[in-house]
């Protein structure tokens, strides 16, 4: 195993080659960069006092570099957006090349870079989602989903499941369901929550259930509490098509489907939020696209521009757009369609599709499927392993037949922060939320990575298991 390990130590010429890259502006130690950032900046969902972040300063395909020269290995995409890979040299030069045609156009200005990322993007959008308002984030798109949603249905509830995440922002905060909403409480009207379709903690599920017969029971409970809130009075479903950061949860057999018809029987629109599991994450270009349905909105951020630029995105059908072609739609952005966006995300599709990256995800993911799997059966503190494409996560729990997880939900533990210390010290990157430890590598990963990566993983397990009851 030793000869697999990720080689955090640098030679001399590369540390080299790192500070020479740097050498146009000052430079700085490790400790100088943290301190000056712990002085002057806050850090986003973090005890001020208790951040230890990395002091990184290069980054290059699957792996990044601190100020000391020490190598990581991204098994997180830094926050599950860096798709492509970190410094492609197409999309870095599309950034140069737009800086030099032309660096801003306020929202009302058409520009090329805005004409040209439109037909791509439709090209890969499930079914006839081709009209598209672009955003900063994830956090806004989805904001703006919200608005859209209330305007086109005239209706003011909206439905979400409790894990679930969908950005920082007043609105995007109300929507998520996880803890990270507790303290913005009370917030906006009108939201409501059900239950997801996890089998592996659902009371719902029973043994010998299949998938199918699982998901209609979540329904079933879904339209009684629709029943109780009247039907009519919501605009729409909201969910993660794959939930992410709380737990990997790819929608069983049935289940994506049934919410379709649901939606349909109401007239309440299906909205998948896909910040995190689209743009080739999952294997397919859209998660829906596993369970070929279309919803009425999808929103989308991260993998669009793989982080080289920030950019949201949601994209609707025409009959949702033609609600505005003479009323007013109340959306507005000061860099709304920005044009270095727009060529950042004509260049990552465009990658996307030489490289065959969608593709690669998908190959590279039934390895990873099958390398979680071997590290289940070897260390018991793993409950379950989850993945679908290059978006998984091993659940980590103290016993297997209690179920009962190795952090609190919400919370960390002893236990999880060990492991993340070992992977980390041993140049391995990760996220790890509660008890789900996360394996989220970009989607240019070849397998030599994967099983180099995961070798480290299973040492880091070693730890966890010392906790197993």
């Amino acid at each position: 195993m030793l000869n697999k390990r990720i080689n955090t130590k640098v030679s001399s010429s590369l540390l080299n080659h790192i500070k020479k890259k740097f050498s146009k502006k000052p430079q700085m130690t490790s400790k100088e960069i943290v301190d000056k950032c712990k002085e002057y900046t806050l850090f986003s969902w973090s005890a001020q006092a208790k951040i230890n972040p990395i002091p990184m300063v290069k980054a290059e395909g699957c792996y990044f570099w601190d100020a000391d020269g020490k190598k990581y290995f991204d098994l997180n995409s830094q926050l599950m957006c860096s798709n492509v890979g970190h410094a492609h040299p197409k999309v870095i030069q599309a950034i140069k090349d737009q800086a030099d045609e032309l660096s801003y156009a306020g929202p009302t200005f058409a520009t090329r870079a805005r004409a040209e990322v439109g037909p791509l993007l439709a090209k890969r959008t499930p079914g006839d989602l081709n009209k598209f308002f672009f955003t900063n984030g994830g956090a806004e798109a989805n904001e703006n989903a919200l608005k859209i949603a209330k305007f086109y249905t005239k209706r003011n509830k909206i439905m979400t499941r409790y894990r679930s995440y969908h950005g920082a922002s007043l609105g995007a905060i109300t929507l998520t369901g996880d803890p990270r909403r507790w303290p913005n409480e009370p917030a906006l009207p009108g939201v409501l929550r059900t239950f997801d379709p996890y089998a592996y903690r659902s009371l719902l599920w029973e043994k010998g259930m299949s998938e199918e017969q699982f998901s209609e029971k979540c329904l079933k409970l879904l339209e009684e509490q629709l029943m109780y809130e009247n039907p009519e009075s919501f605009a729409a479903i909201l969910i993660e098509t794959v939930t992410g950061t709380n737990g990997i949860l790819a929608p069983p057999k049935g289940y994506l489907q049934g919410l379709r018809k649901l939606c349909d029987k109401y007239g309440i629109l299906l909205w998948c939020d896909e910040v995190m599991c689209g743009l080739g994450r999952t294997g397919e270009w859209f998660a829906v696209d596993h369970y070929n349905v279309v919803p009425d909105i999808l929103t989308m951020a991260k993998g669009l521009t793989s982080a080289y630029f920030p950019l949201g995105c949601v994209a609707i059908s025409p009959k949702i757009a033609h609600t505005f072609d003479n009323t007013v739609l109340s959306c507005g952005l000061t860099y709304q369609s920005h044009p270095m966006g727009m060529a950042v995300a004509t260049s990552v599709l465009n990658v996307m599709e030489e490289e065959d990256l969608v593709g690669n995800s998908k190959r590279m993911g039934k390895v990873m499927t099958s390398l979680m799997q071997d590290l289940m059966k070897k260390h018991p503190s793993v409950g379950e392993t989850r993945n679908i494409g290059l978006f998984g996560c091993f659940e980590l729990v103290k016993s297997r037949e209690t179920r009962e997880p190795l952090a609190p939900y919400g919370g960390s533990s002893d236990a999880c922060n060990k492991v993340v210390g070992y992977l980390r010290e041993n140049g391995v990157f990760v996220f790890c939320g509660a008890n789900i430890l996360h394996t989220n590598p970009p989607l240019c990963v070849t397998e030599k990575q994967l099983r180099d990566v995961f070798a480290i993983v299973d040492k880091a397990l070693d730890i966890s298991d010392k906790y197993v009851l």
